[in-house]
C-alpha cells in the first residue's frame, strides 16, 4: 500500500461464486453510488464456474482477483482485504444485493456522525420488499434454548435471554446499537477494519460474521443499525443445501467452543441438537442432528479449498515404474493419477494404467492425464493385469497401485528411493483411512482397526506395495489369486521388508456395512486361497488380530468398538464361506469421492 495512493471513502469487498446472474446488477448499483462517493471496489471470485470472471472483467474500474480456490467468506474477505488500498472504510458485500440510491452515503454519514461507532449495517429487504431478519443477540445457552423451543414463528417479541435473533418489526423501524447481524452487508471504520485484521477462517460459511462483529465490540466500539440505508437481498445468491444447513448449525457450536469453556459448549451443542430434534420429522433436519452429535463427521461438511500448491521434485530420473490396475474405475482414475501426471511426464517415473474388462470409460478417461500410459485388457482380472503392466514397464523398483487410492509424487519416489538402498525387498508408504462418509458402524469398525498394532508393517491392506527386481524374481509373475498384496506379503521376511514413513496415502473406507461386508468377504476369501496353495506361507491374522483387537479397548467407547470390529469380521468371514463370488466389489467408497 502505498501513501500516495488516493484515498477512497469507502473501499468495496465482494466474494463472489458462480455469480454470473447476481453480480452485474450489483456493479452497476455501485457505479450510481460512486457519483457521490469515492468507491475503490475488489471482486475476489472463489473459482466460480458459471462466467463470473469474465462478468467482472466487463467492469474497467472494477479490481478484479481470481482466489484460486473456493476459500470460503471469511478467505475471500481476507484475499480482498489486500487490494482494498487506502480508505477511510470498509464495506464488505453479498454479491447477491441490490444498493438502493444513497445507502453507501447514509452509511457513511452514520459512521462518521460519533467516534464510538465503529461498524454500521443497513436494513435487509427480502425480494418481496420485507425486512429480512437480519439482527442478532450474542449467541447464548438460554437463547439457543429459546430457539429451539419456539422457533421462529411463535412468541416473536419473547424476551431477549431466549431469543438469539431479533424478530421484533418495531426492531427494524429506528436506528440502534446491536450485537450482530448478518454479513451481508457491513460497513467498517478503516482504522478499526485496519486493526483487526483478517476474518477468521475457521469458518467456511456462516458465524465469521458473528466472530467478527464480537471483535469490534470488544475492541470498545458498538454496532450500528441504520434502517435509513436500505439494500435488498436475494437470499442464497451463492448456493444453498443441506450440508450448508447443517454447517451453519455445526459453526454456532464451533462459534461457542472458541469462547466459552467446555461445559458451556456442551451445553449450547446440546440446545443446538434439540433443536433439530424436536424437526426431526425433516430428513434434513435428522441428519444435521447426527451430525451436530458427531464430531468426526463435521469433517465431511463443506470446507475451503486452497490453490494447490505446486510439487517441487528434484534428484535423478528414471526412479521407477508405477503400475494401476483398473477395473472400471472411472469415478476415481483421474483423483489417482493427478497427482502423479507431472512427475510422471518429467520422466521421474513411469506410469502405467492397466484398463482390465472394463465395460466404462476408465481407459479414456486415464488417457486424458498426460504422462499415463494406457494399455486395454479384454478380460477383467488384476492379476492379469499386473503381469501385463511388468511385461510393459521397463524401470526398476516398481509399485503396484490401486486405482482408488490417494498418493502424492513425493510419495511414490519416496518408497522407490528406499526400495534402491539394497538393504530390504519390499516396502509400501504409510497410509490412513478415510471414513468421513462412513455410517456410524462403519466408522466403529476402522476406529478399533487404527488402533491395532498387529501386522502394521504388513504390505497387505494398504493398496499400495512396492519390489524391488531381485524380490519380484522370488514369485515370478502374479499368480490367479484374490489377494495379491497378501501374498507378496507371505513371500519376505520381517527384516527383508519396511514401511518408508510419508506422507499417508489416503484408503478411502466403505461407507456402508454391505460395502464393509464385501471388501472384508473378498479379504477372507484371499487368506483361504493361500492356506490351500501354501499352507506354510499363510498370513498370520486370526489368533493375531483378535489378541490386538483385545489390547485396544480402554474404555467404554473403545470395548463398544472392539465388540462391533468382532461382529463385523465374523459375519464376513461366514459370508466369505458361503458366497460363491470370487471378487465382492465395493461402490460405495468410490461414489463417496
Amino acid at each position: 500500500m502505498s501513501s500516495s495512493e488516493p484515498v477512497a471513502a469507502v473501499a468495496i469487498v465482494i466474494v463472489t461464486y458462480n455469480s454470473a446472474t447476481d453480480i452485474p446488477l450489483l456493479l452497476n448499483d455501485l457505479r450510481s453510488e460512486a457519483r457521490d462517493t469515492s468507491l475503490r471496489v475488489v471482486v475476489v471470485d472463489n473459482e466460480s464456474a458459471d462466467g463470473t470472471a469474465e462478468v467482472v472483467r466487463g467492469y474497467p474500474e472494477v479490481v478484479f482477483v481470481e482466489s484460486g480456490g473456493n476459500l470460503g467468506y471469511a478467505g475471500g474477505i481476507n484475499v480482498g482485504l489486500g487490494h482494498i488500498g487506502n480508505c477511510a472504510a470498509v464495506l464488505i458485500l453479498n454479491p447477491d444485493l441490490r444498493v438502493r440510491p444513497g445507502t453507501i452515503a447514509r452509511m457513511v454519514a452514520t459512521l462518521d456522525s460519533d467516534d464510538r461507532i465503529g461498524a454500521v449495517v443497513p436494513l435487509i429487504l427480502n425480494t418481496e420488499g420485507h425486512p429480512h431478519i437480519s439482527l442478532s443477540r450474542e449467541p447464548s445457552v438460554t437463547r439457543a434454548f429459546g430457539d429451539a423451543l419456539l422457533g421462529s414463528r411463535a412468541w416473536l417479541d419473547r424476551p431477549a435471554w431466549l431469543s438469539e435473533f431479533d424478530y421484533r418489526p418495531a426492531s427494524y423501524e429506528h436506528a440502534h446499537d446491536i450485537d450482530w447481524a448478518t454479513g451481508a452487508c457491513l460497513l467498517v471504520r478503516g482504522t478499526l477494519a485496519a486493526e483487526l485484521g483478517e476474518w477468521k477462517e475457521d469458518f467456511f460459511l456462516y458465524s465469521e460474521e458473528t466472530e467478527y462483529f464480537r471483535r469490534i465490540r470488544s475492541s470498545g466500539y458498538s454496532v450500528r443499525f441504520d434502517p435509513a440505508a436500505v439494500v435488498q437481498h436475494r437470499l442464497g445468491g451463492s448456493g444453498t443445501s443441506p450440508a450448508l444447513a447443517t454447517l451453519l448449525e455445526v459453526n454456532r457450536v464451533r462459534y461457542i467452543e472458541m469462547h466459552h469453556n467446555r461445559w458451556y459448549a456442551t451445553l449450547f451443542r446440546a440446545m443446538v441438537a434439540l433443536a433439530a430434534l424436536m424437526r426431526s420429522y425433516d430428513a434434513d433436519r435428522r441428519r444435521t442432528l447426527s451430525i451436530v452429535l458427531d464430531r468426526e463427521r463435521w469433517e465431511t461438511l463443506p470446507k475451503a479449498t486452497k490453490p494447490a500448491v505446486a510439487e517441487s521434485l528434484s534428484g535423478p530420473l528414471e526412479r521407477g515404474a508405477v503400475i494401476v490396475p483398473a477395473y472400471d474405475e472411472a469415478a476415481v482414475i483421474e483423483r489417482t493419477l493427478r497427482p502423479l501426471s507431472a512427475a510422471a511426464a518429467a520422466g521421474f517415473f513411469e506410469l502405467i494404467v492397466v484398463a482390465n474388462g472394463c465395460t466404462d470409460d476408465t481407459a479414456a478417461r486415464a488417457r486424458t492425464i498426460p504422462g499415463v500410459q494406457v494399455v486395454e485388457l479384454p478380460t477383467g482380472s488384476k492379476p492379469l493385469a499386473l503381469n501385463t503392466g511388468d511385461e510393459i514397464a521397463t524401470l526398476w523398483p516398481r509399485l503396484y497401485l490401486d486405482a482408488d487410492i490417494g498418493i502424492t509424487a513425493p510419495t511414490v519416489l519416496a518408497v522407490l528411493d528406499r526400495l534402491t538402498t539394497g538393504d530390504i525387498l519390499a516396502a509400501r508408504p504409510t497410509f490412513r483411512y478415510d471414513s468421513t462418509h462412513a455410517t456410524a458402524l462403519v466408522r466403529s469398525y476402522y476406529r478399533a482397526r487404527r488402533k491395532m498394532s498387529a501386522h502394521q508393517n504388513a504390505l497387505w491392506w494398504a493398496g499400495v506395495f512396492g519390489l524391488t527386481a531381485e524380490a519380484h524374481k522370488r514369485f515370478g509373475e502374479f499368480p490367479d489369486v484374490t489377494g495379491d498384496d497378501m501374498f507378496v506379503d507371505t513371500q519376505f521376511t520381517d527384516p527383508e521388508k519396511t514401511v518408508v514413513p510419508t506422507e499417508p496415502t489416503v484408503w478411502t473406507t466403505p461407507t456402508d456395512l454391505p460395502g464393509l461386508l464385501a471388501v472384508l468377504s473378498r479379504h477372507h476369501r484371499g487368506n483361504t486361497e493361500l492356506v490351500q496353495r501354501n499352507p506354510s506361507q499363510t498370513p498370520k491374522t486370526g489368533s493375531t488380530t483378535a489378541r490386538a483387537i483385545l489390547r485396544t479397548i480402554t474404555g467404554p467407547r473403545s470395548a463398544f468398538d472392539a465388540t462391533i470390529y468382532f461382529a463385523v469380521a465374523l459375519t464376513a468371514r461366514r459370508r466369505a464361506t458361503h458366497s460363491t463370488s470370487r471378487w465382492e466389489r465395493d461402490n460405495t467408497s468410490r461414489s463417496a469421492q
